[in-house]
Parts: structure tokens; C-alpha cells; sequence
């Protein structure tokens, strides 16, 4: 198990064309994240971060590190959280 601090979780978001859209048509975020994060942590740490609730979390692991695609329920919006983070 890895530290509980949110930020060493979630290092930083990724952001491309097509995470723009995910974000906007899907309602999801994707964020770089530690190599030993779990689901779990994940998505405590990002629901105490950016006070969300989590649907569901996905994790590929690519070139870049390990991504997790970060998909909101549906009372919540991606874009609010991707104007807080300073996406747009």
C-alpha cells in the first residue's frame, strides 16, 4: 500500500484531443498515476480531491506510466472538474 496523500496518487492529468473528448462526451478524466496505485486508491484519492463521486475507473499502463480513465456519475461533470484543474 502506497501513501494515503491524494497528490502522490495522482500525479498529473493527461490531456490530448482525444481525452478532451472523452472528457466531453463521456464524462470521464484521465490522469497519469503512481505505477503501484489500485483501483481503490485511485478513486479515493480522486474523490477527495476534487469532492466527486466515482463511477468507474479503468487503468492501462502505456509508455507515458500508468493512466487511469476516471468516469463521474452522472451528477457530476468532467468538464466542471477539467475548468478547476485548468484544462481549458
Amino acid at each position: 500500500m502506497i501513501e494515503k496523500m491524494p497528490h502522490t496518487i495522482l500525479l498529473h492529468p493527461y490531456v490530448t484531443e482525444k481525452t478532451l473528448n472523452l472528457m466531453e462526451n463521456h464524462n470521464a478524466l484521465m490522469f497519469i498515476v503512481k505505477q503501484v496505485a489500485t483501483k481503490p486508491e485511485i478513486k479515493k484519492a480522486f474523490e477527495e480531491l476534487f469532492e466527486v463521486k466515482v463511477e468507474k475507473i479503468n487503468v492501462k499502463h502505456t509508455r507515458f506510466g500508468k493512466q487511469a480513465i476516471i468516469k463521474l456519475t452522472t451528477d457530476y461533470s468532467a468538464e466542471d472538474v477539467g475548468m478547476r484543474i485548468g484544462i481549458f
